[in-house]
């Protein structure tokens, strides 16, 4: 009997559990123009955080997670400081902010640069990168 339902994620399946922060804003100074450096620009951030929350919900403690409410203020202060020439970079970093939280075991990151200077309409260009703790 087959299933209309996905199969859940390998990480889903080995007993990881998903946290989404998703649309977080904040201005930056990123990028390969001088423009882009002296004027800023929005950037938007998606987290997907893959982490086993057993623990945590058992203990109901959130020591034991990845507060969401820290990370998301993490992730506006490394797309606000040090400007790099590559989302792909500020990307790397930000995957690294979310492996900082020892419950990651597995971070997902999308970067968004709607304000790109790019010469023909578009609606959106970005990056999204997987990183596994080692």
């Amino acid at each position: 009997m087959s299933s209309d339902r996905p199969a859940p994620s390998p990480l889903v399946a080995r007993g990881l559990d998903v946290l989404r922060l998703s649309g977080v804003r904040a201005t930056g100074h990123h990028g390969v123009f001088d423009h882009e450096r002296r004027d800023g620009q929005e950037f938007v951030v998606d987290a997907v955080v893959h982490l086993d929350t057993t623990a945590a919900a058992a203990a109901d403690e959130l020591d034991r997670t990845v507060h969401y409410g820290v990370l998301a203020e993490q992730i506006v202060a490394a797309v606000e400081n040090d400007p790099v020439d590559l989302i792909e970079t500020l990307a790397e970093r930000l995957a690294g902010v979310v492996l900082a939280f020892p419950a990651a075991a597995r971070a997902e990151i999308t970067v968004h640069k709607p304000g790109a200077p790019i010469t023909v309409p578009f609606g959106d260009v970005s990056i999204t990168i997987v990183r596994e703790r080692a």
